[in-house]
């Protein structure tokens, strides 16, 4: 690396501490103040973290810091070009580091964990059955359209769920080419899956495995090595890093074999006339094949920020604390008779700060918006795009329609939705208090203000 790439690059170093007195990282936003309906300001409360997380300060100055150098990657000969070239590729190093690849793995640099799973989805050699269990999100349970696809219904332990995919992968028929999709952290319960388990049930059986890691990555180190699986993906924003990147990777042999995933520059390595006045394609064989176009240099750079942020935090101590905030939250909603946290593998399950649940009595999306216009707390609600098993854990019953709901909806499930309180390594304890005081306010007293439906959503009413 330059002299100048290695100035760009260095950052100041956050040692570890311990997780009793640990703070939250910095992240962008902790001073921003949103106004209540009922008066005055309060210091926003991200509470949301599982659809994007705050981007941490350590990662925006690192991008700060390197803009001014920005250049193409990959096709230029002047000095910038070569410098992000040369941090984009050191930025794919960090990532491998991060994930604890193997030698041979790839690292391919995508938008998101849905596009990563896309990519996927688009290298399944021919006739290759996928198993992916009904308590997926949408980005994993959706992209296999052109492969056979067995949906797994949802266990209710983990000992189940390696149970059932052992038979479902024993009574394939034929035996041929086998992907196993599954998450490592589900973003609606928060409960972490048995992906050492799961992985050699599908190596007994014949088959790969990709692991979903867009909850588990930011929560807890990854190890590609030690949990044994052939790919993993996921979303730089929710690992703390803006600008839209996302990553696979794993082993190179599906995707060299493939047709590039995008066609275009970056991905051919020699172009050709033919005689007959078509083209001939040589398509590179490293992670470049499925990068077509100019790749998203700021947001990978951004990805390899927070791989180092979060290793140099010390994740024994992330974990620690965060563990600390699930507790607070989960025995502050256990308090309130009214609150049903859902939950698949049951209350001893260990999980990452995701907690959704329903409140008697209210619809979700009013909850919400009171949350939000009155206490200046931001949480989810909804079906998480993960329909199916939100679904499964509600018993389809449509809840009290209440003075919100969504009229777009199917009818019957109108009200179908939960509320999802979601928070990491940047939240401060006075975010969680905050939360669990206003939980039991707002059951204990109702709203204080008004609510009407506007566009399908719950708002407060002028």
């Amino acid at each position: 690396m330059s002299a100048s790439l290695n100035a760009v690059a260095a950052t100041t170093v956050t040692t570890a501490q311990d997780p009793a007195c640990a703070e939250p990282l910095a992240v962008l936003g902790r001073d921003v103040t949103v106004p209540l309906v009922t008066g005055g300001e309060v210091t926003y409360a991200a509470l949301d973290y599982a659809a994007s997380a705050p981007a941490l300060q350590r990662v925006w100055d690192d991008v700060a810091a390197y803009a001014p150098y920005y250049g193409s990657v990959h096709r230029g000969a002047g000095y910038l070009s070569q410098l992000s070239t040369d941090l984009f590729e050191q930025s794919r190093a960090t990532v491998a580091e991060f994930l604890d690849c193997r030698p041979g793995d790839q690292v391919v640099f995508t938008r998101s964990t849905t596009d990563s799973l896309n990519l996927l989805a688009a290298v399944l050699p021919a006739d290759c059955q996928v198993f992916v269990f009904e308590t997926e999100h949408h980005a994993s349970l959706l992209p296999w359209t052109n492969a056979q696809v067995t949906y797994l219904n949802a266990p209710r332990t983990p000992a189940e769920a390696v149970a059932t995919l052992e038979r479902a992968l024993a009574d394939r028929e034929p035996y041929g080419p086998a992907l196993v999709c599954v998450t490592g952290a589900s973003n609606v319960t928060g409960e972490l899956w048995p992906v050492k388990e799961l992985a050699a049930a599908a190596h007994a059986h014949g088959a790969r495995i990709v692991l979903d890691a867009a909850q588990l990555a930011p929560h807890h180190p990854v190890s590609v090595r030690d949990l044994d699986v052939d790919w993993v993906a996921f979303s730089g924003h929710k690992l703390y890093a803006p600008f839209g990147s996302g990553v696979l990777a794993g082993r190179a042999d599906w995707l060299q074999e493939a047709e590039p995933y995008l066609a275009g520059g970056g991905a051919s390595r020699k172009v050709s006339r033919r005689e007959d006045g078509g083209v001939d394609v040589e398509w590179h064989t490293t992670a470049a094949r499925h990068e077509a176009g100019s790749p998203n240099v700021i947001g990978v750079y951004s990805i390899a920020s927070a791989c180092r942020a979060l290793t140099e935090a010390g994740f024994g101590n992330l974990v620690a604390r965060e563990q600390q905030l699930v507790t607070r939250v989960r025995e502050g909603l256990a308090e309130v008779p009214a609150v049903r946290v859902l939950s698949l593998f049951g209350d001893d399950a260990p999980r990452v700060g995701v907690i959704s649940f329903v409140v008697d009595g209210w619809n979700s999306s009013h909850f919400a918006a009171a949350l939000s216009a009155e206490y200046g707390i931001g949480v989810r609600d909804g079906l998480f795009c993960a329909h199916p098993l939100v679904r499964t854990l509600l018993g389809s019953e449509p809840q009290a329609q209440g003075e919100c709901g969504a009229p777009e909806a199917a009818p019957g499930e109108r009200s179908l939705n939960a509320i999802r309180v979601s928070f990491g390594a940047g939240t401060p304890d006075e975010h969680v208090e905050r939360f669990v005081r206003a939980v039991k306010e707002l059951v204990a007293d109702g709203a204080k203000w008004q609510y009407r439906t506007e566009e399908g959503r719950c708002v407060p009413a002028v």
